[in-house]
């Protein structure tokens, strides 16, 4: 049995959140998926030199408003990281599919 690969979150803003005495960094602004121990994000930015700060704690389904997770201040979700990582957006239309197989 094959899983899918985890991504992360790099993001090119961040802030923080008081939750049960604790400070929690969240991502804000544009976000893009990672794949922890790369230097750079799905899509093939560099992540030091977009200035991107790396959120390892947060998974990339998380960054969707209708998830509920970290989504709060994000601006922008990445349409070619979200292609790659598996979310399509809520207007997209569904992924192709062949019907009827010419013989």
């Amino acid at each position: 049995m094959r899983r899918g690969k985890q991504y992360a979150v790099a993001a090119s803003g961040q802030w923080s959140e008081e939750e049960d005495g604790g400070r929690r960094r969240l991502p804000a602004g544009e976000v893009h998926a990672w794949e922890p121990g790369r230097n750079e994000t799905v899509c093939g930015l560099s992540l030091s030199r977009s200035q991107l700060v790396r959120f390892p704690h947060i998974g990339w389904a998380d960054t969707f408003p209708e998830s509920g997770g970290a989504a709060d201040r994000v601006q922008r979700v990445c349409p070619r990281c979200a292609s790659v990582a598996g979310r399509r957006g809520s207007d997209a239309r569904p992924r192709w599919q062949r019907v009827r197989p010419r013989p």
